[in-house]
């Protein structure tokens, strides 16, 4: 809006907004900055997303290494009740899970070890609990420890004569298997998609026929 006034035969002009103008302005500004922080939001949340799906995949894959390497140096021998390789398959609330223990050699500690996994429930959630003993010392003096959280299944299966099957016991074959498939499922992302990853293991020490 302008306004003219004149002071001694001199024109004076002075512009200013109505109270409107200004209204609209503000609206206009809260509108942009309203999709600004939507967008910016979307974005956010998609970057998090996927980097909260990477590092639950690769705490899997780490996982998986690391039971793949010590059932790699599982130690049987006939003959001897003190070492053993026994696979469970249990069904865990309508879930496929894998209970296993076997004697192996770990680094985390001298001579042989008792390693066994298992599912196990975590605020009523599917989680991955590992339990690891000397041989000279009871199991039960292992709480356990979680390893991985909100898993959907848990499944380890044994090669025999070309097929695979999800329970074994040393004491009945004599011998370890050849080949072992590992297997961990979880949800990922919002759409909480199921993801399957997988490894192969061969146990390399004790395989007596």
């Amino acid at each position: 809006m302008n306004n003219r006034t004149y002071s001694n035969g001199i024109l004076f002009r002075h512009t200013g907004f109505t109270l409107i103008e200004v209204l609209i302005a503000v609206a206009i500004f809260s509108l942009v900055m309203v999709s600004l922080y939507s967008s910016f939001s979307l974005s956010y949340r998609a970057v998090t997303e996927v980097d909260d799906s990477l590092l639950k995949l690769q705490e899997s894959r780490g996982i998986l290494d690391i039971i793949k390497r010590e059932i790699e140096s599982a130690f049987y021998e006939q003959n001897k009740d003190y070492v053993f390789f026994k696979l469970d398959d249990r069904d865990f609330y309508g879930r496929q899970a894998s209970e296993i223990s076997f004697t192996s050699f770990s680094p985390l500690m001298p001579g042989i070890a008792i390693i066994s996994y298992a599912f196990d429930e975590l605020d009523e959630k599917m989680a991955l609990r590992k339990q690891l003993s000397s041989l000279y010392t009871s199991p039960k003096d292992s709480a356990g420890v979680i390893l991985l959280e909100d898993i959907e299944l848990f499944v380890i299966e044994a090669k025999y004569k070309d097929q695979w099957v999800k329970t074994w016991d040393s004491n009945a074959t004599g011998r370890l298997p050849d080949e072992l498939r590992i297997s961990i499922a979880m949800k990922i992302g919002d759409r909480k998609d199921i993801v399957t990853v997988s490894d192969i293991a061969r146990p390399k020490i004790g395989k007596t026929l």
